[in-house]
């Protein structure tokens, strides 16, 4: 039997979402970290990448002043910094010096990635939709930085644990990783 289920919570319905870092620049070039659980790849050619960001969001603003922005992947054993950059606003501190990330100088855009992550998409905003109550910002993907052990033949090494938003402030990890079928 099929029970229905509260229409406002329908995207809790869709986690575990993996949870990455969205970084972007202010006007001054500091650098801003959000925590993003609604991204997704969007197409091959050209190479597009779509996150999902509140317009009362500080990033919001930054990602529509700069039009670029870096999705940075960070493992699970940083989970509590992703959750930190994702409770606290970059109008009020400054998140990157705070939790002590380390900054890395991206290749094609201004903005900088973080070197705890294991892969960053370098994007360029290629378009700006605005869907209900958040903006949906469209990268188009100029250059992607990876750490050498992540990944064997493009798929995800077993060193690397992502980290994963399951709702409400909780995050997991997937260990269970079948072989090809």
């Amino acid at each position: 039997m099929k029970t229905h289920m509260d229409i406002s919570k329908f995207y809790h319905y869709a986690f575990p979402m993996q949870a990455v870092l969205v970084t972007c620049n202010d006007e001054n070039g500091r650098t801003n970290p959000i925590t993003i659980a609604w991204h997704t790849p969007l197409s091959k050619k050209p190479a597009l990448y779509g996150v999902s960001i509140a317009p009362s969001r500080y990033s919001h603003d930054l990602i529509e002043k700069s039009k670029e922005f870096v999705v940075n992947f960070i493992p699970y054993s940083l989970v509590e910094k992703v959750h930190f950059c994702g409770s606290n606003s970059g109008r009020i501190i400054d998140k990157i010096n705070k939790i002590g990330f380390t900054l890395g100088k991206s290749e094609k855009i201004n903005t900088k990635y973080i070197k705890e992550g294991f892969v960053h998409f370098e994007c360029k905003l290629y378009n700006t939709i605005s869907l209900g109550d958040h903006t949906f910002f469209v990268g188009e993907i100029v250059n992607i930085l990876a750490d050498n052990d992540a990944f064997i033949d493009h798929k995800l090494s077993k060193k690397i644990t992502p980290c994963y938003y399951i709702g409400d402030c909780v995050y997991t990890t997937i260990k269970d990783i079948r072989k090809k079928i």
